[in-house]
């Protein structure tokens, strides 16, 4: 049976085939005049699957008045580009096909990435960091046990809002220490984490999937422009160091942020093992490093492509075991 998994965010979404062959993500930012439909229509006419397995969390995105509203209309796209079976997960981890409660489908990606780890290793924090967001998510006796909304998550450490591509470096940062001294950040979105990564080498043009802040290119060069940006300056007034040094004290406070979200589940829910998902599973390695904290990577159990897209796997994979029990 061919099933296909699929994570619609607000930014990204996400395919995956449930025996994890296909792994592909693209841009589509929901808030714009979307392309979603599109893409799904591509999906469909490429992989020609069975049936579907749907996660989301675009129902956010500021274009719906609401979240019943996002779901309803990110449902349709789904419906009107796919006549097979499409199964959804929700926030209480199971599979409907009846749309009755939207809100029951809103920003449930992350359950279906922590029940499938939950089956591998029972007691374990799940660390997913994407383009926009990172989940941090405690999983005790295989099941996970974090908050159902991601307000309720926000305030119990459970979800930080920064990514590696998207996050507007002014919500990282409010001050650096360059060569004229201890300078204040601009609040322009002059650049992004994803210009500070490509930088440092973490990152590659490919993997730079969102738009610049600028419109321009995403070359070092571009990138290294944008960064001297935020301190109002070009590469005229700064040197390479100091744009270095920048994209350096980006990395070292988004780790900081992981440590301390990691450091307060553990606490709550005495976990002590850590596994790593994302486009950032490098940041979240280097966090446990830091902290000697045990941890493995779904890049190493799988493979690097599936990380990059987890929970639109673990969706299709877990689909795939219920229909075959």
């Amino acid at each position: 049976m061919n099933i296909i998994g699929i994570d619609i965010g607000g930014a990204n979404t996400k395919i995956a085939s449930s025996d994890g062959i296909t792994a592909e993500l693209y841009y589509v930012p929901l808030w714009k005049e979307t392309s979603l439909p599109q893409v799904l229509r591509d999906v469909v006419k490429k992989h020609n699957p069975d049936k579907l397995a749907v996660v989301m969390t675009g129902e956010l995105a500021d274009c719906y008045e609401n979240k019943d509203a996002g779901v309803e209309e990110i449902v349709n796209s789904v419906e009107e580009n796919f006549e097979g079976d499409t199964y959804y997960m929700t926030v209480s981890g199971d599979f409907t096909t009846e749309i009755s409660e939207p809100r029951r489908l809103a920003a449930a990606n992350w359950v279906a990435s922590a029940r499938l780890i939950g089956m591998e290793v029972g007691n374990a924090i799940f660390v997913d960091m994407g383009s926009t967001t990172c989940d941090i998510i405690p999983i005790k006796n295989g099941k996970p046990v974090a908050h159902t909304t991601d307000t309720e998550r926000l305030a119990n450490g459970e979800l930080l809002y920064e990514g590696i591509l998207r996050t507007n470096i002014a919500a990282v940062l409010d001050r650096i220490n360059i060569e004229i001294g201890n300078c204040r950040i601009s609040s322009e979105l002059f650049a992004t984490t994803a210009d500070a990564y490509l930088l440092l080498g973490n990152i590659d043009e490919e993997s730079y999937t969102c738009e610049t802040a600028d419109g321009g290119g995403k070359t070092v060069e571009d990138a290294s422009r944008r960064l001297a940006r935020v301190v109002c300056a070009d590469l005229k007034d700064i040197s390479s160091e100091d744009v270095k040094q920048i994209a350096l004290a980006i990395k070292e406070k988004q780790i900081k942020e992981i440590q301390d979200g990691i450091r307060e589940v553990a606490r709550k829910h005495h976990i002590d093992t850590v596994v790593c998902a994302g486009l950032g599973e490098f940041l979240i390695a280097e966090a446990c490093d830091n902290m000697d904290m045990e941890y493995f990577s779904i890049a190493q159990r799988w493979e690097n492509n599936i990380s990059k897209v987890f929970p639109a796997y673990a969706v299709a994979k877990l689909l795939e075991m219920e229909l075959e029990a």
